[in-house]
């Protein structure tokens, strides 16, 4: 019998490799790393491939029509997503509004929000600090706060209910101004404006305003100058604001909701819903992994982007000089500009929500028509909400679910992105390292529609030692924790990566162990990044619609999913309320989550 020879240099690799198992091994550091992983490949790893393989097994209840037992592998949900007569419907046409509406969005942002970028950061327009951090509210604020503006505003009797404002008043809106593409266009572009104020305008104040005084010293016109010299330099932060409104747009779910749903005119985040609605979890399967392949594809241009915007650096002689332009006679029309922009996009929103809700006549602005029934009242003449909204025990029931549910996810989020953090600096196992950095970070490419769909195909039915958690509070902590990830590990692993192992070693030679070290030395000198790894997720959790409305049933209700039921009841004045405090406590909770870590939103735009 012939042995085969084992060289010295494979003794010697597999020495080295047991020297390292060892070492990795003689700190918890190794186990956490293997905890972490386990636990993130099935929070985020298992529910994708779940909702994936559901595309490719014949569902229950489709056995005839798929014409295959229950379970056995078939194409019959792409045909009929892709290729069947109702493929328009259920695919072709959501994804035409989907795009027709992401582009006009883009389109009105960079143009709007090009030009605000310029004033704030390039000129000496009045009140530019204050514009800095104005104009950037709209982001703070829940996207649908404003589609349910404008249709209290400009509904019409379509689709039944009260009238707005507008007709109230003897003037009804056309379909296509109250609902569909137009509106839907417009809120999104108004939201979504802050992004190119703040990637534009930080590009812009990094841009080197030598290099056009020495275009202008050669000869160059200010359109040469602006179209051949900065434009180039602005187009990598134009491209990523680009193409991150364009994925913020594809799981956009509550403005097409609001007012898209009336009229039938889906984009793909509510043609989802309806398909999960009907039961049709095969198609639904279809549908998400196509919003998720074309959010992964978007976000994947954009870190290319940014890779790519490296190569544009610009060098001045003695540090960057920001010069400001003189508007001179312009200079009121613009601040009157950054003003009327500020108020078509917080102003007149919150004031129409506000006085919705003091208002018994939608749009009558008589004295006797005011009335503060709809927050205090008690025996209002409505079926299903017979006291005002601070009376009502389904108000504190949905905010005690908000609280409890997005605060324990949120803890336990800021909990384990310090721990990712510490596992992805310190392991000594690479693999684990590199797993838990990707992983963590998937979820921000998965649009939060198609992430609510995986989760529900994982948890919907008993799987092993696992219940069937759909309907109760469990599976929406777990789908939070895992959505809200990439903000609490990247803070996390930002944190660790500033923070030497000098103190850690000290106490461990002075005999501390892994815990105390992480108690009384990590997370005290961390606690910021703690801090923000639990804020970001709670102000984030606190005004998400996507998650909750396709996980959450009545007895989980949170306010998101209770404002948008009101709404569905046509009760418009209490629906606005509750909107009106889920915008308040995210608003107020991103000042909070500034202050308590130092960060402004709004620096780089000019002071």
């Amino acid at each position: 019998m012939i042995k085969e020879q084992v060289s010295p240099e494979e003794v010697g690799r597999w020495m080295r490799l047991r020297y390292r198992l060892k070492i990795g091994w003689r700190e918890p550091t190794a186990a956490i790393g293997l905890f972490l992983v386990l636990l993130f490949g099935y929070l985020i790893v298992v529910p994708i491939a779940s909702l994936l393989f559901d595309s490719v097994q014949v569902q229950f209840g489709d056995v005839r029509r798929a014409k295959a037992d229950l379970g056995e592998l078939t194409w019959y949900y792409f045909d009929r997503a892709l290729f069947s007569p109702v493929s328009k419907i259920l695919f072709w046409e959501p994804l035409r509004h989907t795009l027709s509406v992401s582009f006009g969005a883009i389109l009105v942002s960079l143009s709007v929000g090009g030009v605000l970028a310029w004033l704030l950061s390039r000129t000496d327009m009045f009140g530019r600090r204050w514009f800095a951090t104005a104009l950037i509210v709209p982001y703070m604020l829940p996207s649908w706060t404003f589609a349910l503006a404008w249709r209290t505003l400009f509904k019409n009797r379509t689709v039944g209910g009260q009238a707005g404002w507008f007709e109230n008043m003897g003037w009804t809106p056309p379909d296509w101004l109250a609902y569909g593409q137009l509106p839907i266009t417009i809120i999104l572009a108004l939201h979504y404006t802050p992004f190119v104020i703040l990637l534009f305008g930080n590009a812009l104040r990094r841009f080197d305003s030598q290099l056009e005084d020495s275009a202008r010293i050669l000869g160059a016109g200010p359109r040469t100058v602006a179209w051949q010299i900065i434009l180039p330099l602005m187009l990598p932060a134009l491209m990523s604001a680009t193409v991150l409104i364009f994925a913020k747009c594809l799981g956009e779910f509550g403005v097409s909701y609001v007012l898209g749903l009336p009229v039938n005119y889906d984009v793909l985040a509510t043609s989802l819903y309806r398909s999960i609605a009907s039961r049709q979890t095969g198609v639904a399967a279809v549908l998400a992994g196509a919003i998720m392949l074309i959010g992964i594809v978007s976000l994947l241009i954009d870190a290319r982007l940014v890779r790519e915007s490296r190569k544009f650096v610009t060098v001045g002689g003695k540090g960057s000089m920001n010069r400001q332009t003189a508007l001179g006679k312009f200079r009121m029309p613009a601040t009157a500009l950054a003003g009327l922009i500020f108020f078509l996009s917080v102003g007149l929103p919150l004031m129409t929500l506000l006085l919705s809700t003091i208002m018994q006549v939608p749009g009558q602005f008589a004295l006797s028509n005011f009335t503060l029934d709809y927050w205090i009242g008690s025996n209002l003449e409505t079926v299903g909400l017979s006291s005002g909204i601070l009376l009502s025990s389904e108000l504190w029931s949905a905010m005690w679910n908000t609280l409890r549910i997005v605060g324990f996810a949120s803890i336990c989020s800021g909990i384990m992105g310090i721990l990712v953090g510490y596992v992805v600096v310190r392991s000594p196992i690479k693999g684990v390292s590199i797993f838990l950095r990707q992983v963590t970070f998937f979820p921000y490419l998965v649009p939060g529609i198609a992430f609510a769909a995986a989760y529900l195909s994982l948890f919907a039915v008993e799987r092993g030692p696992i219940p069937a958690l759909y309907g109760t509070a469990a599976i929406l902590i777990l789908a939070l924790m895992a959505d809200q990830m990439p903000y609490a590990s990247r803070a996390g692993i930002s944190a660790m990566m500033q923070l030497g192992k000098d103190p850690e070693e000290a106490a461990q030679v002075a005999g501390a162990g892994w815990f105390r070290r992480m108690v009384t030395i990590v997370i005290p000198i961390q606690k910021g990044a703690l801090v923000a790894g639990v804020l970001l997720p709670f102000i984030s959790g606190i005004r998400g619609l996507s998650l909750f409305v396709i996980l959450a049933i009545p007895s989980t209700d949170v306010l998101t999913t209770f404002s948008l039921r009101l709404l569905d009841y046509n009760y418009t004045q209490a629906a606005n309320a509750v909107v009106l405090m889920i915008s308040a406590i995210a608003y107020f909770g991103t000042l909070a989550a500034q202050r308590l870590t130092k960060t402004n939103l709004a620096d780089g735009l000019g002071g």
